[in-house]
């Protein structure tokens, strides 16, 4: 610093923590300053409003570099980069390879394949065919057998003259996942970890660039976890792979390098990036338990596939904008490689547009904002580094409680992992249906003239008629409420029935009916209803009259809670008379009225605190809907 900038800086002395404090507590004006400025999230983390370079004091490992452990920042030092990864749904061989060939012709440098229906050498060559195996690498996913698919892969890498040692991938051999999914394992767990030694061995002896044990963390996301449960029982079943295999004989040296964590990354940003960060951490400090002799041993080849929880059927391009922001989450978090979903793939195949899309979301963010050529770019930041450090503590008092139950398999037997997904779940359920939570398009914001129940493609699911024995994990996604209620009135349209229609009764307070009009827009909007609009009226008369001419099921009256005091009385017995089934619904909750507004009439009031699915589950029933 040169002396003009040490006298520039000295104009400007420092300010203490309890000086910002006394002027935000001055401003709050006796405000509660944890129930206004402090954030809690999903997992119980208190997110203050602001954070300093005295919060960083105490994270030890901030005086690392990346490349170093506990790898917070990071295994990469020279640059950020990442692989592009597509997963192919295709379990037709020939498709798949088609869609592969152009993938990477696009720009993906790494490709998830279905391999169920490759049984022979000759499947396994028409899989293959044409793909430069040394110039990007191969993830085989949902095998029926993973050593006969590596196998098979073995025979065609020699009958082909290739170099196995130059060929990088993976396998997503899972038994827990498998485990959580269906409700037992395929076979045994014995059997499996039989199956796993047999992989290590194969690939340490002709595969030694392929990873081994893939831990689908994502699973637990699209099942409502949060962010610490995600991490927490990810680390927790990796751990008991580690622990079950060392005692098996196998050298923690080894094994480490052949472990993938593949994460889920949501909507939310810096959580998101934080929890990357955190779980890089979190396992540096169970593998160095393990006294490995190689520090690198610690390291972790992280995965990040965009989320499935938050994505909508409705207002679809929305889905675009949540992978940008997730893909540039996994990347800024230091991400191995990312999978971004095609924007269409909650409700049809994917085709070469939305696969497309979700590619070139990757290469913008390489080729265009450059986040490649920077390691670790959160560093330093006072509010992700404090997010991360809240992220592992919580994560790891989680994992503590796993092991305490006897590891991963026991807690999945006991159905704690199961239950504690459960009741995060319902939260943010609840949160949507309150609207606390935003889908933009789905639970706020709708697109009333848009339809989808054309577009919707039937997508055949595997099932098992195997009998669960232990619960199951649920995926799913959290616009499904919204989407079935939206649908229900699609279909009864098309069924050749008149859409329902919602009457805006504006009247009176201009700031107060314009505001409770465009909540009861997008309250019904949700759905799909037809909104019909008013501009205010000069009596109660008028625009209850208004009302019965326009044929509308239902009729919200909009206005402020001390006009509903007279008006109610007038419009309510009024619309009654005309038509004694129509629906009539106050938008707000006036308290002191709501009995006797009931008692002339009133069926229904809807505010900020409904739970907009059993509130519009009711209308549905009410119109015959469903």
């Amino acid at each position: 610093m040169d002396n003009k900038d040490a006298k520039l800086f000295s104009e400007f002395p420092p300010i203490s923590t309890s000086e910002w404090e006394a002027v935000i507590n001055a401003d709050l004006k006796g405000g509660d300053y944890e129930k206004k400025l402090v954030w809690q999230t999903l997992e119980g983390i208190k997110v203050k409003p602001y954070y300093r370079a005295e919060d960083l004091e105490n994270l030890s490992y901030l005086k690392t570099n990346p490349g170093q452990a506990p790898y917070v920042r990071g295994n990469k030092t020279n640059n950020n980069a990442w692989d592009i990864r597509q997963d192919i749904d295709a379990n037709d061989i020939a498709k798949a390879n088609q869609v592969a060939l152009d993938a990477i012709k696009r720009g993906a440098t790494s490709i998830g394949l279905r391999v169920k229906e490759v049984k022979t050498a000759a499947d396994m060559a028409a899989l293959m065919n044409g793909i430069e195996v040394t110039k990007v690498k191969i993830n085989f996913i949902s095998s029926r057998s993973y050593p006969q698919t590596l196998d098979l892969f073995l025979g065609f890498l020699k009958a082909n003259g290739i170099d196995a040692r130059k060929v990088y991938g993976s396998v997503n051999f899972d038994p827990f996942s498998y485990l959580m999914l269906h409700g037992d394992y395929y076979t045994t767990f014995e059997n499996n970890l039989i199956e796993a030694e047999y992989l290590l061995h194969l690939c340490e002896k002709s595969l030694p660039n392929f990873k081994v044990i893939t831990v689908n963390g994502h699973f637990f996301h699209n099942s409502g976890a949060s962010i610490v449960q995600e991490l927490a029982f990810t680390l927790a079943s990796a751990h008991e792979y580690l622990y079950k295999l060392i005692s098996k004989g196998s050298n923690v040296d080894e094994l480490t390098p052949n472990f993938v964590f593949s994460f889920a990354i949501g909507s939310n940003y810096f959580m998101e990036i934080a929890k990357i960060r955190a779980a890089r951490l979190l396992w540096a400090k169970i593998v160095a338990q393990y006294n490995p002799e190689r520090k690198e041993s610690m390291q972790v080849f992280i995965h990040n596939t965009t989320s499935i929880w938050n994505k909508t059927v409705y207002d679809p391009y929305v889905n675009m904008l949540r992978t940008t922001t997730e893909a540039m989450s996994a990347a800024i978090g230091g991400a191995d490689s990312i999978t971004v979903l095609p924007f269409d793939e909650a409700f049809k195949e994917t085709d070469d547009f939305s696969t497309r899309i979700a590619r070139n979301q990757q290469i913008i963010l390489k080729e265009e904002s450059y986040l490649d050529k920077i390691v670790d770019p959160s560093a330093g930041s006072y509010y992700i580094e404090n997010l991360t450090n809240a992220i592992a503590a919580y994560a790891w008092d989680l994992f503590k409680k796993v092991e305490e139950k006897g590891g991963f398999a026991e807690a999945v037997k006991a159905g704690f992992i199961q239950t504690e997904i459960e009741k995060t779940a319902q939260v943010r359920d609840i949160e949507l249906a309150s609207r606390k939570t935003t889908l933009l398009g789905t639970n706020q914001y709708p697109n009333l003239t848009e339809t989808m129940f054309a577009n919707i493609q039937e997508i055949e699911l595997e099932t098992t008629e195997k009998p669960s024995k232990f619960k199951k994990l649920n995926i799913y996604r959290g616009a499904e409420p919204f989407e079935e209620l939206r649908l229900a009135t699609e279909i009864y349209v098309n069924e050749g029935n008149k859409k329902p229609a919602v009457f805006l009764l504006t009247y009176g307070n201009l700031a107060m009916r314009k505001a409770r009009a465009t909540f009861a827009t997008n309250f019904f909007g949700c759905a799909g209803y037809e909104i019909i609009e008013s501009n205010g009226f000069n009596s109660a008369e008028e625009a209850a009259k208004a009302a019965l001419d326009s044929k509308a099921e239902i009729v919200v009256i909009c206005s402020s809670d001390e006009e509903y005091t007279e008006i109610v009385p007038v419009i309510a017995p009024f619309l009654k008379t005309g038509n004694a089934t129509i629906n009539i619904t106050v938008a707000g909750y006036p308290k002191d009225q709501i009995e006797e507004f009931k008692t002339i009439g009133v069926d229904e009031f809807i505010h900020v605190k409904s739970n907009i699915i059993t509130t519009l589950k009711a209308y549905q029933a009410f119109l015959g809907v469903i």
